[in-house]
């Protein structure tokens, strides 16, 4: 096991990825609203369905994924080359590449580009990179405002709220939230404003028109970047990220590492796997591609941001890297039971739902003990769903078992055992004897004197009444196994 999947120092800045609690006390808390299930169920319904037959036209959809898989797992294995490649070929077409190891050198360095201009406001296309450093923070620190242009980053901006969904951030609110939202936090709304969906996209389409055309700064990320030319590629549904990558005078780009692929022929693949598995759809509304700096066309002045920010460190493990082949399409929170009813929110990450799981320990570490990134390999079922539709085969219910071994072989590491260590061993001294698994055996039919009518026990003292404050626990048989066997077999064996 690698140090990757055992506990690395976190990047600087990566702290941010957290939430304040850990999954199971965030878990609770969204189990119990009943509103937020509603949403979660109906909107994740949708989307299946539309994938499912999306998906359902192509004969070769299996193809596909088996080369997308391919061309992600070659490209990790050189990416160093790959990465060299691009910023020479960006440069070279007039564009200036920078290098952060984190997300603080990516913050200070865009801060940068954005002062230097003189600006106090830019605009941002949907990128998961920059929420994942914390940039907008850190820009209003500097007294820059960030606007964000994606319908549902607006709503989340508007509602001082943070995304649960890795394509539709708002997928936790309805559309009577939202109408209620725009009514009270978006400046010269229509009173009247009704919760019709095409109403509430055209009072968000009023007020970013209005931003668009007085922004000089851009901030966006990116789907790909094509080594081969130095382009970069940024795929959606609205035109939002169109506007804010031809009409301000200066572009940043901030982009992970492992978003690079070789050629043009690579990205083919993707353009198919991505809008399919991400939103049904047979391909997305708007393809932006650029390459550099063309005069007279688009952005007076190019900046890409390469991030590392824990990269480096996933790229190091063998089996753990397979994590960094995720394009965002978000097919697995989609199918993942788990994350259907508890929400994004309660991972605590900007990188909900299964890929999740497995992607925020593999940035900042799995750790035993207080680290939140603990909790999240056990927020799986392990059904499998979630390998089933991911567009690049990554196998997460595997990579998931891997991050609840190391977190289990760090515990044992620890110099005061934890509770469920020493149950485990009480359990193990118990049942190396007979006469002690005897004993325990009719002890445990004690149990029966508290069970209810329907054979199950509501209620159990501590520390077991952890299992039944939210569950009902059997009612132990009235025999034991023991006791079934010398009844029925008496000597005969």
């Amino acid at each position: 096991m690698t140090a990757t999947f055992l506990g690395i120092p976190a990047p600087a800045g990566v702290g941010q990825l957290r939430g304040d609690r850990p999954f199971p006390a965030a878990a609770r808390d969204a189990l119990a609203d009943s509103q937020l299930r509603r949403n979660l169920g109906h909107a994740t319904g949708v989307i299946r369905t539309k994938r499912a037959a999306a998906v359902g036209e192509l004969d070769d959809w299996e193809q596909l994924r088996l080369a997308g898989e391919a061309i992600k797992r070659a490209t990790m294995a050189r990416l160093d080359d790959h990465l060299v490649r691009l910023e020479a070929e960006v440069s070279a077409r007039g564009g200036t590449v920078h290098w952060a190891r984190d997300a603080n050198e990516a913050n200070a360095i865009v801060t940068g580009l954005v002062q230097a201009t003189g600006a106090t406001e830019l605009v941002k296309v949907k990128s998961m990179a920059t929420q994942e450093i914390g940039l907008n923070a850190a820009l209003a620190d500097a007294g820059i405002i960030a606007h964000e242009t994606d319908l549902a980053e607006l709503i989340i901006q508007l509602g001082d709220d943070v995304p649960s969904h890795i394509l539709v951030p708002a997928i936790h609110r309805n559309r009577a939230e939202i109408r209620e939202l725009f009514g009270r936090k978006m400046p010269g709304v229509d009173p009247s404003l009704t919760a019709e969906p095409r109403r509430l996209a055209m009072a968000a389409r009023a007020h970013l028109r209005r931003t668009f055309l007085r922004a000089r700064v851009a901030v966006s990320g990116a789907n790909f970047a094509v080594a081969d030319t130095g382009a970069l590629v940024v795929v959606e549904s609205e035109g939002n990220g169109r506007m804010c990558l031809t009409l301000p005078e200066t572009l940043i780009t901030v982009m992970g590492i492992e978003k690079v692929v070789p050629s043009w022929r690579d990205l083919e693949v993707f353009l198919q796997l991505l809008p399919r598995s991400s939103t049904g759809e047979r391909m997305n509304p708007y393809t932006s591609i650029w390459t550099g700096v063309t005069p007279g066309d688009g952005p007076r002045s190019f900046h890409l941001v390469l991030l590392d920010n824990g990269r480096t460190a996933a790229l190091g493990d063998a089996v753990g890297r397979d994590a960094l082949h995720c394009i965002r399409c978000s097919a697995c929170l989609n199918v993942c039971p788990v994350y259907e009813r508890v929400g994004g929110h309660a991972y605590g990450s900007i990188y909900p739902g299964p890929i999740g799981a497995v992607l925020s320990p593999q940035l900042t570490g799995i750790h035993a003990g207080s680290d939140d990134n603990a909790s999240l390999p056990y927020a799986s079922s392990l059904c499998g769903a979630c390998y089933d539709v991911c567009p690049v085969r990554i196998d997460i219910p595997s990579l998931l078992v891997r991050l609840r071994t190391a977190h289990v072989d760090a515990a044992r590491a620890r110099p005061l055992p934890t509770a469920e260590a020493l149950t485990m061993a009480a359990a193990a001294w118990v049942m190396s004897s007979p006469t002690r698994f005897a004993a325990a055996e009719t002890a445990s039919r004690l149990g029966r004197l508290g069970g209810r009518a329907s054979g199950r026990l509501s209620s159990l003292p501590p520390p077991l009444s952890a299992w039944t404050s939210s569950r009902d626990a059997p009612r132990p048989p009235e025999e034991t196994f023991r006791q079934w066997w010398s009844r029925t077999r008496g000597n005969s064996a």
